[in-house]
């Protein structure tokens, strides 16, 4: 029986916004000093598995955090745009308070990540189709046994993980949100196919 392959789901580190607690979607805030001193932290953690693949979002705060896996691997990283956030169209740029004061039961939604009826977002679905498609071939370039890594975001990994491991979007808000450099192992099983081995570990 071949060995089983690993994808190694990791978030960004902390960013200006995230601190502000400002949404930021797929616009593009760099990392913070907090967020630079994670991904120093997380990226030797993430070699000791060993990946043979590192793969990232296009984002800056994910190509950065990636940087530090690449230092730490010795692996390029190919960066690829399926793997950025959930597009929040509207409500990018507000913080937390501003889009309460704007819409109050909007924003409870969101809070409970759901997401789909945001002006302008992206559907879970979408996000699912286009992250799914990239885990998929990241996933095709592993050997038995081997691990690939995606430096990715928060809301996308959770609704990659339930595409792979094959849950109803409604479950997506079972996962908690995910710490920044945080990490999520998925385990290929001969007959399930997905499972998720982990969730939010963190240097």
């Amino acid at each position: 029986m071949p060995q089983p392959r690993t994808l190694v789901l990791l978030r960004h580190g902390r960013t200006t916004w995230n601190a502000a607690k400002r949404i930021q979607g797929q616009l593009d805030p760099e990392l913070d000093e907090a967020g630079l001193a994670q991904a120093a932290e997380v990226a030797p953690e993430i070699a000791k598995l060993e990946p043979t693949v590192l793969w990232a979002s296009d984002l800056a705060r994910a190509r950065r955090t990636a940087a530090e896996v690449a230092a730490a691997t010795g692996l390029a990283v190919r960066h690829d745009a399926r793997l950025r956030e959930t597009m929040l169209g509207e409500r990018q740029g507000l913080t937390h308070e501003e889009y309460a004061a704007h819409a109050p039961e909007e924003f409870q939604r969101f809070l409970r990540g759901e997401w789909d009826e945001i002006p302008g977002a992206e559907t879970s679905t979408e996000v699912a189709d286009r992250i799914g498609a990239a885990l998929g071939e990241l996933a095709g370039e592993l050997g038995p046994g081997e691990t690939g890594v995606a430096v990715a975001h928060g809301a996308a990994i959770r609704i990659a993980i339930a595409r792979l491991v094959g849950w109803d979007a409604s479950r997506i808000g079972a996962l908690r949100g995910m710490d920044n450099c945080g990490w999520a192992v998925l385990s290929e099983h001969p007959e399930r196919g997905w499972t998720l081995a982990a969730y939010n570990r963190t240097a």
